[in-house]
């Protein structure tokens, strides 16, 4: 899909989601879009984010059973959840080719993407459980 203009409610939904210390849900952006474009409907935040999302602008992180959220660093990573708290914690680390793996164990399966997800305690609640 191209890269469509930046109107000033695009422009404020993608702001909210690159200078978000979390990995926000549709929620939590729209609230937050709101003290800029206050007249911005929710629909307006989720359609928004879908065409960010298709643009490669963000990612979508979807987990069962939870709300989506989005992540402004749209290049290949990896990711922690916190057990604990929740968290999501960037992980810049180099994987050996699961792809590539699969693919030559299971050659009558078409693969086209991976999705590694680790799990354990955030720096904040490792401190806590160490603490107590």
């Amino acid at each position: 899909m191209a890269m469509k203009r930046l109107t000033k409610q695009r422009k404020a939904v993608l702001d909210v989601v690159q200078n978000a210390r979390n990995h926000p849900d549709a929620a939590w952006i729209y609230q937050e879009v709101r003290k800029v474009v206050p007249s911005i409907s929710l629909g307006t935040v989720y359609r928004t984010l879908e065409a960010l999302v298709e643009e490669g602008r963000i990612i979508q992180l979807a987990r069962a059973g939870e709300a989506t959220r989005y992540d402004a660093n749209p290049t290949p990573h990896h990711h922690l959840i916190c057990e604990r708290c929740g968290e999501i914690v960037d992980l810049e680390i180099e994987l050996p080719n699961l792809l590539a793996m699969a693919s030559e164990k299971f050659p009558e399966l078409r693969f086209h993407s991976v999705s590694v997800e680790f799990h354990g305690l955030c720096a904040k609640c490792r401190d806590d459980a160490l603490s107590s």
